[in-house]
């Protein structure tokens, strides 16, 4: 193989791992970096892992969203208030006061594992 060939084929070789690179960059998982500003947002897995859910206001039944009835982590993002996150509808049940800035990385072994029914910010 000439010089040429073997330059050529060292550089189609790098431009695929380049792009093997991307690739793998572009599907990695969302962090609680996505979690827009104002928002209570829920995640799939746990650390903030997967796309968040959103919501901005007072809910009285978050089930009806899949990422709130299947959350295993939290973030609280919002502006200026801490949310209190309850594991009934209705704000019933068990309850948690989640302060602005905080995660919650795992609720895991909580009642709100796969559970968080309803928020009330401003708390």
């Amino acid at each position: 193989m000439g010089i040429r060939k073997r330059g050529a084929a060292a550089l189609a070789a790098i431009a695929l791992a380049a792009a093997g690179t991307v690739a793998t960059a572009g599907t990695s998982h969302a962090s609680w970096s996505e979690c827009p500003a104002g928002a209570l947002c829920a995640y799939l897995g746990t650390n903030g892992s997967g796309a968040p859910g959103k919501v901005y206001n007072d809910n009285s039944n978050l089930l009806q969203y899949n990422k709130f009835n299947n959350a295993e982590s939290l973030y609280n993002n919002g502006n200026s208030c801490n949310v209190r996150i309850f594991s009934g509808t209705g704000y019933t049940g068990s309850n948690y006061v989640l302060s602005r800035g905080w995660t919650n990385p795992t609720l895991s072994g909580t009642v709100y594992w796969h559970n968080v029914a309803s928020n009330d910010w401003c708390v």
